[in-house]
């Protein structure tokens, strides 16, 4: 059980769900599931708007080769003990 509950796009204003809803499906769509990190921090949207623009940048980065980036991405995670 989480600490803190998902943000339900339904109770938050009409710019915020709209924001929150698009997320969502984007996040679905490329990882077949709403990952919790995700729904948490759709509670504040600016924070989100964040997220998404430091995933993005991180994504287009070019300056290391992808399999060294993948193998660097690989050792934090075990590191920090994220299961994904």
């Amino acid at each position: 059980m989480e600490r803190v509950r998902a943000a339900d796009p339904s109770r938050q204003g009409l710019f915020a769900g709209l924001f929150t809803r698009l997320v969502y499906a984007l996040t679905r769509r490329k990882l077949g599931h709403v990952a919790v990190p995700v729904q948490v921090t759709a509670h504040h949207t600016g924070i989100l708007w964040g997220y998404g623009q430091m995933e993005q940048s991180m994504a287009s980065a070019s300056r290391v080769e992808p399999t060294l980036n993948h193998l660097g991405e690989l050792r934090v995670a075990t590191l920090v003990g994220c299961p994904f």
